[in-house]
């Protein structure tokens, strides 16, 4: 059995039926009961609370986004999750970074495999409007750290620089970041595009100069930095969790949540768009070398190899 996460059902018929297990972790919800590493209300990185047994944080957490019983079905459903996990088979993590965060026993990391379908071109540095144009492309939801981007624009703004940016996707912060872009003046730099897939994704992205991931909890890794990079675009990133593992030295890397200086990782791009095409090379080469997808097969089934001849 191989288990994208850590249902309890299906872990518990693998345990009962004495198959070989194998959970890939995709998320932290096998050792945090929100699966996310993040403790509310105050939206802080969590330490680790329920794994350094302290289920009264992890109680306070979970009462800021659902009831008290059902705060306490959820934490009472989390040992077993947890314990299950420890006994699979084989847990595989999609960066080292969570592997370490989770500390599962007979745990292995395997890099996201991508299929490649561009033959490389170096990007172009100016967007339709002669302007080096980033992009986000994502949910809209408080962990992205899209206010925080914001916050970096309207910095650079007000230091006169041109540029443009598009933000693709949607979701429930959408209200907050339209407001945003009131208050701070930057409607007129700043461009929703919505949800997007297929093709129109594509058309949107084009000419797109650089992605931003202005993450501020512990990515597991950073699929759209994968893609991106395959893609040969370059990225500017948070320096948190798996994303700033996948990314490594191929882009440019900032301290989460400190708009100045993201703000200062964006303006080296402006100022310099010879990067665009120097950092996507990199990209690009880390991607090919790290998140090519018959890798990710080949060491899939390296592990059912293992198990099979256990």
């Amino acid at each position: 059995m191989h288990l994208a996460g850590p249902s309890l059902l299906p872990q518990v018929l693998g345990y009962l039926t004495r198959r070989p297990t194998v959970l890939e972790h995709h998320g932290y919800q096998a050792t945090c009961p929100n699966g996310l590493l993040i403790h509310q209300p105050e939206r802080s990185i969590c330490p680790g609370h329920f794994l350094q047994r302290r289920p009264l944080q992890c109680l306070k957490c979970q009462t800021a986004e659902m009831s008290l019983w059902n705060s306490i079905i959820h934490m009472v459903l989390m040992v077993p999750r947890y314990l299950l996990a420890r006994s699979a088979s084989a847990n595989i993590s999609i960066t080292n970074h969570v592997l370490r965060r989770q500390g599962l026993p007979k745990s292995k990391t395997i890099y996201y495999g991508i299929e490649d379908r561009l033959s490389f071109e170096p990007r172009g540095s100016l967007d339709d409007c002669g302007e080096v144009c980033f992009a986000f492309v994502g949910r809209f939801v408080p962990e992205k750290g899209i206010p925080v981007f914001l916050k970096s624009v309207s910095l650079l703004k007000k230091a006169g620089l041109h540029f443009a940016v598009k933000l693709v996707g949607d979701g429930p912060q959408r209200p907050e970041i339209e407001k945003i872009l009131q208050t701070e003046a930057i409607a007129d730099r700043v461009t929703i595009t919505g949800f997007l897939k297929g093709d129109e994704l594509s058309r949107a992205m084009e000419n797109v100069s650089a992605v931003v991931m202005p993450s501020v909890w512990e990515e597991t890794a950073g699929l759209a930095a994968i893609e991106q990079m395959m893609r040969g675009r370059p990225v500017i990133a948070s320096e948190i969790g798996g994303l700033a593992e996948v990314v490594g030295t191929a882009g440019l890397l900032s301290p989460a949540g400190d708009a100045v200086a993201f703000a200062e990782r964006m303006k080296m791009v402006i100022q310099n768009p010879k990067l665009i095409e120097t950092l996507g090379k990199t990209a690009r080469t880390r991607a090919l070398e790290l998140f090519q997808r018959d890798r990710m097969i080949e060491d899939h089934a390296e592990v059912y190899r293992q198990l099979v001849q256990q």
